[in-house]
């Protein structure tokens, strides 16, 4: 997969529960979504009397140019993953119409309540490294999808600690997938990351989870303060 910059895809609830390994408990805390884009997960989180608070600088665009930027890039993604059939794994997506049809169906529940949900700030402007406009430890879980590692060609080591120290300023824990870059190999910034952050006193895991699309992109970083 080439992609020069992060694209406005989204991801379910039902993704996220799989991707995270999300349990009952965990979707009653408080949670922020770093980078969640046009996720349908804040919108299915809120309607069960859940509490999340998404960020992300796509959020400075109306609902309509969102819209736009993810037709700009879909098409071209999803011929990508038809050109490389092994590097997909198709359990959760039975196929790349399938993906396409999924994501396609996260980005209308996105739309539906992106409006309702800026109005209430549950969609708010802000980016990593920096989320200048959250609080410290205001946080139970931090979640962050498919941008750190996944990006490891666009953001370099420094930023990837500095965004995971971000997030641990604001949340208890958090939680990242996948740790495959685009090209499907491990992140080389996995190692040094642990690295710093053991030195820190923070509690480090790799777990295995049940989502997987990307051929080996079955596991996911889990930090706690110590």
């Amino acid at each position: 997969m080439k992609l020069e910059q992060v694209v406005p895809f989204g991801r379910s609830l039902s993704e996220y529960r799989e991707m995270f390994s999300l349990s009952v408990g965990d979707c009653s805390r408080n949670i922020l979504g770093v980078g969640d884009g046009p996720a349908s997960f804040n919108a299915e989180m809120t309607k069960l009397g859940h509490r999340v608070i998404s960020v992300d600088p796509l959020y400075s665009f109306t609902g309509q140019a969102i819209k736009q930027k993810f037709y700009e890039v879909v098409d071209d993604i999803i011929e990508q993953v038809r050109r490389t059939p092994s590097d997909w794994v198709w359990t959760y997506h039975q196929s790349p119409d399938d993906l396409r049809a999924n994501r396609l169906t996260a980005l209308h529940a996105f739309l539906a309540d992106y409006d309702a949900g800026k109005n209430q700030k549950r969609y708010v402007v802000g980016e990593l490294p920096h989320l200048s406009e959250v609080h410290d430890a205001t946080y139970g879980l931090a979640l962050c999808s498919h941008f750190l590692f996944l990006y490891s060609d666009q953001f370099g080591l420094e930023f990837h600690k500095a965004a995971l120290y971000e997030m641990l300023r604001v949340a208890s824990e958090v939680r990242v997938f996948p740790l495959l870059t685009l090209k499907g190999a491990r992140s080389p910034y996995i190692a040094p990351v642990v690295h710093s952050l053991e030195k820190q006193g923070f509690q480090l895991s790799i777990q295995r989870v049940e989502y997987e699309l990307q051929r080996g992109g079955n596991e996911m970083l889990v930090v706690k303060r110590g």
